[in-house]
């Protein structure tokens, strides 16, 4: 493998060369090459170098570089010396975290991975990690590391009725236990679907939003815990912690004021609703709480950080398809996003119907709120 014959790959992939003439063209392990180049073509957005070694599984897995950056930053502030990422994947969280310790090790069981974390060190300049390529469980793997801090991020099974430790790779309960020996000071990346009393340990659970999407659960054991849960928005960096202390103040409506504001999920999973109302004062109440979509609402525009969106409401009617469409040729709209959970494979139908005919510039957001439509404006 070369860089070279990944580079003629992704070439050849964006002008549709078929399986039989990208073997033709490529020659020995031409598959792997093709793979490694379709990673780093969906990888774009998720990195900000374009030329690092992955396969798909690896793309899969690897921390959005935004997370790594903040996750990194928040361990220097406990001024860290040395960390082992024992399930290190591709490397670049382990790569970040390297940048801001002086030494860092690297241990994967599978030896392209870790030959991919290797070359991706090499891309970002960094030579302070020592790589290990074998099971992070073994006792000859823990004899030689000395880190202050294990850090692990399990490969997910696929999609379980409930996420537990017990089904992860490797599974956090033994890396806990075969680690504990040399420290206090663990971070697991796990699932945000996972239920927290699921995690027999103390510490911190923080959910990571970035670019409006739950993104990350990170659970801090006690010594590197910063408070019980909270809440990073990203990439605004701003953090909202759990605070027992203050009076709740969530109040809740089912008529929507003059405005919607569409509350991250980070905020939600890590139950910091009466924190995030306390950081937006006003007249803000809850308005909707669905798995996917979270929405308060009130009589004042509030712009705010801690917030997804905020929206101008223009009209509050009966749900129904054709009546929204209507009001949409009436206001000028000439596009329609809707903004509410739909019965798998009825999206683009009801779509269609509410966008019918439609020849105006501005787009409407359609939220559903029991049987009312709430057609608004993004501010």
């Amino acid at each position: 493998m070369n860089e070279e014959k990944i580079q003629l790959a992704e070439e050849l992939i964006r002008k549709g060369l078929d399986r039989k003439k990208l073997r033709t063209k490529l020659g020995k392990n031409w598959e792997l090459i093709v793979e490694m180049a379709r990673a780093r073509i969906r990888a774009k957005d998720k990195f900000s170098r374009d030329d690092l070694w992955m396969d798909l599984e690896g793309l899969r897995y690897a921390t959005h570089e935004a997370v790594a950056k903040y996750r990194a930053e928040r361990l220097k502030e406990f001024g860290v010396r040395s960390i082992a990422d024992v399930s290190c994947g591709i490397g670049i969280q382990l790569i970040f975290y390297a940048m801001k310790v002086e030494k860092a090790y690297g241990i994967d069981i599978d030896p392209l991975k870790i030959e991919f974390a290797r070359r991706n060190a090499e891309k970002y300049g960094v030579d302070n990690i020592e790589f290990i390529n074998a099971d992070s469980l073994s006792p000859k793997t823990v004899e030689k590391i000395d880190a202050e801090v294990i850090f692990s991020d399990p490969a997910r099974p696929p999609e379980m009725p409930e996420r537990r430790l017990e089904d992860l790779l490797p599974n956090p309960l033994k890396i806990y236990e075969v680690y504990k020996p040399k420290t206090d000071a663990f971070i697991f990346d796990l699932p945000p679907q996972m239920r927290r009393e699921r995690v027999p340990w103390r510490g911190e659970f923080e959910y990571i939003d970035l670019h409006g999407h739950l993104n990350r659960l990170t659970f801090y054991t006690e010594p590197l815990a910063k408070s019980e849960r909270s809440a990073v928005i990203l990439p605004a960096g701003v953090r909202l912690k759990s605070d027992s202390n203050l009076e709740d103040i969530v109040e809740w409506t089912d008529k929507p004021g003059q405005y919607i504001y569409e509350i991250p999920q980070a905020i939600d999973y890590a139950d910091l609703l009466n924190e995030l109302f306390h950081r937006l004062g006003g007249n803000a109440r809850m308005l909707l709480r669905e798995k996917r979509r979270v929405l308060a609402t009130g009589d004042e525009p509030i712009k705010s950080p801690y917030l997804k969106r905020t929206y101008s409401v223009v009209a509050v009617l009966p749900f129904h398809p054709v009546r929204i469409n209507d009001l949409l040729r009436k206001e000028g709209f000439g596009r329609a996003t809707l903004k509410m959970n739909v019965p798998q494979g009825e999206y683009w139908r009801i779509r269609r119907k509410i966008e019918a005919g439609l020849k105006g510039e501005g787009r409407a957001f359609v939220f559903k709120v029991g049987g009312k439509a709430v057609i608004a404006e993004a501010l």
